[in-house]
């Protein structure tokens, strides 16, 4: 699943970074500069998501799906699409259930400070309250889809990644995170999490919500 606002620079590249036997579900969430449209043309299944929110969106996706292992990614050419077997198969041989990209970066541009810390704050909470065992959030991560669906997810913003692990974790889930290449978003604009302070202060607010809960 490939949550996705306005990210027509992308597309291309990160479309065509997939490995044999990956099939893309893009999830749109009112894209105004032709990414629906190139997805489309580069073989993507494109679902249309409401309201505006990274969780609506990842949620599309899911429920687009077929297969039995699902991913999820950022579509902004952060990740290397070519490493998802990383986080996919270990899922598919039955030795996690919930495993996350936990994000390596390749340049001290790909992931601002505040970003980092955001993000290391969440991950402390997490283990403090959940007992969860992982370090980042990391927007690429794959689970069995019935699995996945039965967790009953209800954030439809920024919290929707975090509640997917707390709800994992309550249900006994194997939630493990294995190292993945980051890298500056491809150019077109910035990230909508991590590339402002604005944008990484609403994710927290949205995930504090989900640990308060």
């Amino acid at each position: 699943m490939l949550p996705c606002l306005n990210e027509a620079a992308a597309l291309p590249w990160v479309l065509s970074r997939l490995p044999d036997g990956y099939r893309p579900i893009v999830a749109d969430n009112g894209s105004t500069d032709g990414s629906t449209s190139i997805a489309a043309a580069h073989g993507a299944t494109v679902v249309h998501a409401t309201p505006q929110g990274f969780g609506a969106a990842a949620h599309a996706g899911l429920t687009a799906a077929t297969g039995d292992v699902v991913c999820f990614m950022d579509a902004d050419g952060s990740f290397d699409p070519a490493q998802l077997p990383r986080v996919a198969e270990p899922v598919a041989a039955g030795a996690q259930d919930l495993l996350l990209g936990r994000r390596r970066p390749t340049t001290r541009r790909a992931w601002p400070v505040h970003g980092r810390l955001g993000n290391a704050v969440v991950a402390w909470r997490l283990r403090r309250a959940a007992g969860v065992r992982v370090h980042d959030l990391g927007p690429m991560r794959a689970a069995r889809r019935e699995a996945l669906l039965a967790l009953d997810l209800t954030d439809r913003r920024f919290g929707y990644p975090l509640e997917m692990v707390v709800r994992a974790a309550a249900a006994g889930w194997r939630i493990g995170e294995v190292d993945v290449d980051y890298a500056p978003r491809t150019a077109g604009g910035r990230s909508k999490v991590t590339g402002t302070v604005r944008g990484t202060a609403r994710a927290v607010r949205d995930m504090r919500r989900v640990l308060a809960g």
